[in-house]
């Protein structure tokens, strides 16, 4: 989450667009994001070419050679192309080498044709069209530092933020950190094929890239681990052709080359994925219905349902390998509901496969864009159950305050929720009173597949001792007298 000098930019970057005339928010973001890419790109090519020279080696990379179909305005531009020299140009000639040779180039990527990122980039238009507000919010840009990953991350997400804001094309974002903390409890590893079935600007794909990259440091020299993360191990489906991009300069922004970002609905008869992915990490979309027409028959199959959070879940179990696991972020009706559909789905999960925990978060959590409560499930598709005790943590805090402001606060459970999960022999002796327990399968059975924490927490209620009512009337009787006393006084003073 931005704070302070970065947040107040973006802000003024944001006004900057919108007073020049550019008020849908989607498009803005768009924009923005063309320009984080080509600054990022270059800085990424920087280093590279600054690490091959320390190191004595050659380095070809995106810049190395000016693309053979360039036109001859195009081959006056290529030496403007790059960040550094580009955000020193004048008003119009700045303007004239986006719009005729820097946005052309990027959205194939220099003939990187089948890259997912020229995919969803062939129908996008360069909508800034005053060459001064152009100036202005790259002379603005540029003042940013986005070398940290974390910095670049924070800053698409409250790019993003501006959706809700606006009231207009929202998007339901999952905040930064409840992302994070998901990775962590899953731990990724090297082999992982992972998917998020419904991405958005793939900011679980994101998380688990540099989950990947700050604990397994050594899958890059492996040759085959290292060209699966970049070709093999990212999916994700969208249905916007917005967030797809997004979501792909997301990706390669974070150092995956080719991510496997689709436009598919993930719920309809075309996605045909069976048993393909080993860890799914997802906030499926939970609002609005669905035609039957429109869903595979097989998720409905499993539960016959029109409500979207519920076939999510069935096709998580489909699309996961044997072995394969998910962390998926619910509405807490999924955990108590009690519609035919509602159990179906938790039988499933907990008789069939293995449910291994469930977080209740609090409601706070997505606000300001969405006041729902929340849990995250976690559970290993088996095929032949296996659920034992499900483990249930009562998350009260997540280091933000849980009003629409959002601030910063020092409560945050996020850092014991992941140790608890990380060391669950520990937790067996834990009591029901306490912020984190098991419960026995055969208790959940017994109580309708119910998975609302509510349901087996105990509240430890401490006996107070209150006085005699003679007592009460006493204490309120001299403070009366008390009262009258004071005001005789001030009387007496008035007329002295």
């Amino acid at each position: 989450m931005i704070t302070g000098e970065i947040k107040n930019k973006i802000d003024s970057i944001w006004t900057t667009l919108w007073t020049e005339g550019n008020t849908n928010p989607l498009t803005n973001i768009e924009q923005l994001t063309y320009l984080l890419f080509i600054k990022g790109l270059d800085g990424g090519e920087l280093k590279k070419e600054n690490e091959a020279e320390f190191l004595g080696l050659e380095y070809k990379g995106i810049f190395s050679d000016m693309p053979a179909d360039f036109n001859e305005v195009q081959k006056q531009h290529w030496p403007m192309m790059r960040w550094t020299q580009f955000k020193n140009l004048p008003a119009q000639e700045m303007y004239e080498v986006m719009v005729n040779t820097i946005f052309p180039f990027i959205k194939t990527l220099g003939g990187k044709e089948e890259s997912a990122f020229s995919k969803y980039m062939k129908d996008a238009m360069f909508q800034i069209n005053k060459p001064a507000t152009l100036q202005k919010v790259v002379t603005a840009l540029d003042s940013i530092p986005m070398e940290d990953r974390d910095t670049k991350g924070d800053i698409y997400e409250y790019l993003l933020s501006k959706l809700q804001q606006a009231g207009t094309n929202g998007q339901f974002r999952t905040p930064r950190h409840i992302i994070n903390m998901m990775v962590e409890l899953m731990k990724p590893s090297p082999e992982d094929i992972i998917i998020d079935p419904a991405m958005g600007s793939a900011g679980f794909l994101v998380s688990a890239s540099e989950y990947l990259r700050k604990n397994h440091q050594d899958l890059f020299l492996v040759q085959g681990l290292n060209e699966h993360f970049h070709n093999q191990m990212f999916y994700g489906n969208d249905m916007d052709t917005t967030m797809l991009r997004i979501g792909a300069m997301n990706m390669m922004l974070h150092g995956v080359d080719s991510p496997n970002i689709d436009y598919r609905d993930s719920l309809s008869e075309e996605n045909k994925d069976i048993d393909k992915y080993t860890l799914v990490l997802a906030n499926p979309p939970f609002k609005g219905s669905l035609n039957y027409d429109a869903v595979s028959n097989d998720l409905l199959k499993v539960a016959k349902t029109k409500k979207t959070e519920l076939l999510f879940l069935s096709l998580i179990l489909r699309i996961l390998k044997f072995g394969g696991r998910a962390a998926v972020i619910v509405p807490d009706g999924v955990l108590f509901g009690s519609s035919s559909a509602h159990k179906d789905i938790r039988k499933e999960i907990i008789d069939k496969n293995k449910l291994e925990a469930i977080i209740s978060m609090p409601s706070g959590v997505f606000k300001p864009y969405a006041g729902v409560s929340t849990g995250i499930m976690i559970f290993t598709k088996t095929g032949t159950g296996g659920t034992d005790n499900v483990w249930f943590y009562d998350m009260k805090a997540d280091g933000y305050s849980l009003d629409d402001k959002r601030a910063p606060i020092e409560a945050n459970d996020i850092e014991d929720i992941i140790a608890r999960f990380s060391n669950l022999q520990g937790e067996v002796e834990r009591k029901r009173t306490e912020q984190s327990f098991f419960v026995p399968v055969d208790e959940i059975r017994e109580q309708g597949y119910d998975l609302s924490i509510s349901k087996y927490k105990e509240v430890e209620y401490e006996e107070v001792e209150y006085k005699s009512p003679e007592e009460i009337i006493n204490d309120i009787q001299s403070i009366e007298e008390e009262i009258i006393n004071e005001l005789k006084s001030l009387k007496a003073l008035l007329k002295g």
